[in-house]
């Protein structure tokens, strides 16, 4: 299977956004987004291309071992020199830069543009934030297991999660519903609608969301033809939410009916959101 990523990433070491708001992307210390995307990068190579080995204590001795064969190609885009490529350790590797000239809030739809560019050479075409973590090892089988059941006109997005210490909680999901206002010219709303299947003898439900972002998107070849022969491909359109918001979740949004995993069974699909910001917000009284 051939596989192809593509990151936006940008940093400039100023204390606040332009716009005011919290962006990581923003900062007087650049550590934090060091680590956010030497975390995104790692984490695609241990899903896609992992070196692993199984310890025998009967041989005493590490034994190489391989999986299925995933070739996965990884572009982070870039623009002008606001970005900290040359300070990832020397361990984050299997990456290509990809520079442009984009205005940063725009960044992402360059991505888009170096999706399409790899059309008819991968099956699965794939747009991550540069602080979003892949953890589930069956991520593409899951994907494959949903177009089977739901069709190609389906598209399953994951919950974002995020883990930290906190006196009451463990784990918080961070993309809870919105305003209906806010996705409504989208898709529709007011009739949410639900899917589900039987996975390893257990029930699994899928739902429309008032709020499909997910800081993500993954894409079969199919898919993505079909969104880049739509009208608004590429049209930088910054309708929902924002810029940054509507270049991860706009354009699927348009393309593709959306389904996440209900609340009865979030984990099914999910990615995890580098750092602890959500779950900071959770004060210690709730």
């Amino acid at each position: 299977m051939n596989i192809l990523f593509a990151i936006p990433h940008y940093f400039r070491p100023v204390g606040v956004a332009p716009d005011g708001r919290a962006h990581g992307a923003f900062g007087r210390d650049p550590r934090p987004r060091i680590a956010a995307l030497s975390a995104c990068l790692t984490a695609i190579r241990v899903l896609c291309q992992p070196r692993v080995c199984v310890l025998s204590h009967v041989e005493r001795q590490a034994r190489l071992v391989s999986g299925p064969p995933i070739n996965a190609e990884v572009v982070v885009c870039t623009t002008g020199d606001d970005h900290l490529l040359g300070s990832l350790p020397a361990g984050v590797r299997g990456w290509t830069h990809r520079p442009t000239a984009a205005d940063p809030p725009f960044l992402g739809y360059e991505c888009h543009a170096a999706l399409a560019a790899g059309l008819g050479s991968y099956q699965y075409f794939c747009y991550l934030e540069d602080d979003i973590l892949l953890p589930d090892p069956w991520l593409f089988r899951k994907l494959d297991w949903f177009r089977s059941q739901f069709g190609d006109e389906r598209l399953l997005q994951p919950n974002r999660f995020e883990t930290g210490s906190h006196p009451h909680l463990d784990k918080i999901y961070i993309d809870g519903d919105l305003p209906p206002s806010c996705t409504a010219p989208f898709q529709p709303v007011t009739n949410p609608r639900q899917l589900s299947a039987d996975v390893l003898g257990r029930p699994v439900v899928f739902r429309t969301m008032t709020n499909p972002h997910a800081g993500c998107f993954f894409l079969s070849a199919a898919q993505m033809a079909r969104w880049a022969e739509s009208p608004h491909f590429l049209d930088r359109s910054a309708a929902f939410i924002g810029a940054l918001e509507s270049a991860a979740t706009l354009g699927v949004m348009r393309s593709f009916e959306v389904f996440k995993p209900g609340i009865e069974n979030p984990d099914f699909f999910e990615v995890r959101h580098f750092g602890s910001a959500y779950l900071g917000m959770i004060t210690s009284g709730q």
